[in-house]
């Protein structure tokens, strides 16, 4: 007799309730409408999460100008039905800004939002946003409160463990969270300093966890089904979130659930691969996406590793510049591929 797998099945961020308890992180580039409906389409999948986007470029104070900056915001921000549940992820460092771009959120139908004190990147750092927070927790109190006052729906955050590994600060964080009435907080427990390097210390969410009554969301270093099991029972925390690899295999959601309930899961074929490929490159085109051929070459790079004479289809897609011979391509290359196999 199989030992059943312990994993939560379901959590509530606030009235929202989420089931299974997993979550596509936001990812800058990568997740946009098209790739959450791809992420949606395999199942396991709990909640979906925008790219992070810009406070200042959703209120329209960041400098863009009529047309352009509706098209932006439309970009970041456009979802589908079939989305739901879905979070909205904003940044930035001026609460009253802040506010204003979550009403916004609101108004567009989302059913969460959520603020970003985790992200690493230079030019956010250096205006003050993502993780650039964590060293001023007095105006991640400010950003949250001016949030919180507006919103009707959830809102919740998500942050990096500290700004080094001598500025811990996630259990503040949660702390702050918890005092303004957040209703979840997600833990990504590497540094800024670490950037994406070096190991994601899972301590540090089982630590957050014991310092907070709401739902805590473990993020950070989940490769397979095994280490989001284990992630829960390592920390206790209540929900998986997963990014890089989601975006490296689709399925990682289904294979969770099915590990879940049966120990094993499905293991994807060349033919699968094939598969997923085509329908991403056809919504793409559906979708009239101006970055289609980018995202096809960055989509073809992550899914044609381990498949045999791989590194020749990504030889050639990267020196392909539209997307229609991007998809010839992919087309040829599989026809000649699964009649080997």
């Amino acid at each position: 007799m199989t030992t059943p797998i312990s994993f939560p099945s379901t959590f509530h961020i606030g009235p929202v309730k989420i089931a299974p308890a997993t979550i596509l992180a936001p990812m800058a580039g990568v997740t946009d409408t098209v790739f959450r409906r791809l992420i949606r389409a395999q199942g396991g999948c709990g909640l979906m999460m925008t790219e992070f986007t810009s406070s200042h470029g959703v209120v329209g104070t960041d400098g863009g100008r009529g047309e352009s900056r509706n098209a932006q915001r439309f970009k970041y921000l456009s979802f589908e039905p079939e989305e739901h549940p879905i979070s909205a992820q904003l940044f930035g460092a001026d609460p009253v800004v802040m506010a204003e771009a979550a009403q916004i959120c609101q108004d567009l139908g989302f059913d969460a939002v959520d603020i970003n004190f985790g992200c690493p990147v230079k030019k956010v750092v250096r205006n003050n946003g993502g993780s650039a927070c964590l060293r001023d927790l007095g105006l991640v109190r400010q950003l949250v409160r001016a949030c919180r006052r507006v919103l009707k729906i959830p809102l919740t955050m998500k942050f990096r463990a500290g700004w080094n590994d001598q500025e811990l600060v996630m259990a503040e964080m949660g702390k702050i969270a918890e005092e303004e009435g957040l209703q979840a907080v997600a833990l990504h427990p590497r540094t800024r300093e670490q950037g994406y390097s070096g190991h994601a210390d899972w301590k540090r969410i089982a630590i957050l966890k014991q310092a907070v009554k709401i739902p805590v969301i473990g993020n950070g270093d989940i490769q397979g089904p095994e280490d989001a099991v284990r992630m829960v029972q390592e920390t206790g925390c209540d929900a998986v979130m997963i990014g890089r690899a989601a975006a490296a295999n689709p399925w990682i959601f289904r294979q969770i659930q099915e590990y879940i309930n049966t120990g094993h899961y499905f293991q994807p074929t060349d033919k699968d691969r094939y598969q997923i490929m085509s329908t991403y490159y056809r919504m793409l085109v559906e979708e009239g996406s101006p970055e289609a051929a980018g995202k096809m070459k960055q989509f073809a790079t992550c899914f044609s590793h381990g498949i045999r004479n791989g590194s020749q289809l990504r030889t050639q897609v990267h020196q392909a510049k539209e997307a229609s011979r991007i998809r010839e391509l992919v087309e040829e290359f599989f026809e000649t591929a699964l009649k080997v196999a």
